[in-house]
């Protein structure tokens, strides 16, 4: 039960996966900064949880992906949005800020706008991709729409609603790349990067994967070295049981500021928001991503983008190899990853189309100026 707490002005946040909780959290910290007195609330992660008043659940930390493992977990997202119905009549906030995640997020959507709280849709579900129809549901229901993609803005201001593009809130926390430089020499340090994903299918499904494809990559290039890079729900023990325990070419790095994973020479990444925050690094890669039979059918069926990565998707065309279901073997990671590696014109094209993204997304500043206009839509109007 939601304990009652003195009336004062509230926002209520609500993310369901790593990338949401980062966003969310950064934008929540700076409303505290602007507004001190404003008290936030919040269902996400743990970085959200260290900017909240009050915590209600850590949902990245049960998060599900796909189709099929939402399902499994019906009863315990009904219990959440319960305990969400139940805080917004007890508190009563005066806005609700939600982040990405639109399976769960459209409930409290729905459940925000029958109670008449304005709500704020910050990072938007990439309609784009696929289940336009959930752009006319956002129109409806959320007062606001902050996109991160500049054409975005148009999709939802087509259909009647109130977009704006302020900037992609990577640009926030996204260091300068470093001018790594191709190196011909085959028994140079190469230093490889692991990124499996965030969720736990993800973790379980390509950790192992990448792994194996490392030491058909060892066999070419024999110093190199494998860097795992860990998100804080995911155990070190998780991890190691994955590759089968310890190795002296495998160290797992937990970090917040990107100084060890801007010094990789390459990245083999599953899909996501990593595939752009390698490329605003200028890191090469290749994109893995393997998921049960059953929702890589329905993905197919419904995506209408001919690439999964946001890196192909902006630049339009295949900047980076995508290894997707039976073609995601460790033979063929393997096999990207060197040629790459030992292809001067294909390592210097790569790193030439990653640099011209950073150019389409705005400016540093984005939390900043988004808790700008929440606050001044909300609180100074009233």
């Amino acid at each position: 039960m939601i304990q009652e707490i003195q009336k004062q002005n509230r926002i209520f946040f609500c993310a369901g996966d790593v990338s949401g909780d980062v966003h969310a959290s950064n934008l929540m910290k700076e409303l505290k900064t602007l507004s001190p007195s404003i008290l936030l609330d919040s269902i996400g992660g743990q970085r959200m949880k260290v900017q909240s008043d009050n915590f209600l659940y850590d949902m990245v930390a049960k998060g599900a992906s796909g189709f099929v493992e939402p399902i499994r977990k019906i009863f315990t997202w009904l219990d959440l949005l319960s305990m969400v119905k139940d805080y917004f009549d007890k508190q009563k906030p005066d806005c609700v800020v939600l982040t990405d995640f639109f399976g769960f997020n459209s409930r409290v959507m729905q459940a925000a706008y029958e109670r008449k709280i304005p709500v704020y849709y910050y990072v938007c579900p990439q309609v784009w991709a696929s289940r336009k129809y959930r752009a006319k549901k956002i129109v409806k229901m959320a007062k606001k729409m902050i996109v991160i993609f500049p054409f975005e803005k148009k999709i939802y201001t087509e259909l009647g609603g109130d977009a704006i593009f302020l900037g992609n809130p990577l640009l926030d926390t996204m260091p300068e790349p470093l001018e790594t430089t191709f190196k011909e020499n085959k028994k140079a340090e190469f230093k490889i990067g692991m990124m499996p994903g965030s969720r736990p299918g993800e973790i379980e499904k390509h950790t192992k994967l990448f792994w194996q494809a490392f030491k058909e990559i060892k066999k070419t290039l024999p110093n190199a070295k494998a860097y795992l890079f860990a998100v804080p729900e995911v155990s070190d023990e998780t991890l190691l049981n994955h590759i089968g325990g310890k190795n002296k070419d495998f160290e797992i790095i937990r970090e917040q500021d990107y100084k060890v994973r801007k010094t990789m020479d390459f990245i083999i990444t599953c899909s996501g928001t990593a595939t752009l925050e390698n490329a605003l690094l200028k890191l090469p890669m290749v994109v893995v991503y393997k998921t049960s039979w059953i929702t890589y059918f329905i993905a197919r069926l419904i995506i209408q983008v001919p690439y999964i990565s946001l890196v192909n998707i902006l630049r339009k065309q295949q900047v980076v190899k995508e290894l997707i279901q039976n073609h995601a073997t460790a033979e063929n990671i393997a096999k990207e990853t060197l040629f790459v590696l030992e292809t001067q014109k294909k390592f210097i094209a790569m790193k030439r189309n990653m640099a011209a993204i950073r150019e389409h997304l705005g400016l540093p500043g984005v939390a900043k100026r988004t808790a700008e206009v929440v606050l001044g839509e909300v609180f100074h109007s009233k």
